[in-house]
């Protein structure tokens, strides 16, 4: 059909069989960020959000999520995950999250970074919605993968 990986020769979607693909050490990493006013920002900096410890909770939220991609990416393959982590850049007008999944394994581990850096900020506006409903998230992306049959990639 176009050569897509997901589809099959009829164009109906599938999952890609990785079962011939070598086993290597794969890592992704993802970012994104959450725009919100300085009030928000600096009571998520001091833990003053009535709802409690946002950053603990939304860091717990994004490495639960990286480990339930495949459920909700139709078509991703469930991964086993070697390690999981979620960073934080506190700024005054926002946080940055950074996610980094990593794993042994056939297929890569993109879609489990970026799931886990969404979450983590979906979380972090859940929340803290109370104090600023016109947080934005964005920037959402992959940074960078290792390992695999494509090799390395890094965002420009």
């Amino acid at each position: 059909m176009t050569g897509l990986t997901h589809l099959d020769e009829d164009g109906a979607a599938r999952m890609v069989d990785v079962s011939a693909k070598a086993v290597t050490a794969r890592e992704a990493v993802a970012s994104g960020r959450i725009g919100m006013s300085e009030e928000a920002a600096k009571a998520i900096a001091d833990g003053l959000v009535k709802k409690g410890d946002v950053l603990a909770v939304a860091r717990v939220a994004g490495i639960m999520a990286a480990k339930r991609t495949a459920d909700l990416i139709p078509l991703c393959h469930p991964i086993a995950l070697s390690a999981v982590t979620v960073d934080f850049d506190l700024g005054e007008s926002g946080v940055t999250v950074t996610a980094t999944a990593r794993t042994a394994g056939q297929t890569g581990v993109e879609m489990e970074a970026l799931t886990a850096a969404s979450v983590t900020l979906l979380t972090i506006y859940d929340m803290a919605k109370a104090l600023d409903k016109g947080m934005v998230i964005d920037n959402v992306r992959l940074i960078a993968k290792t390992g695999g049959k494509s090799g390395d990639w890094r965002a420009p």
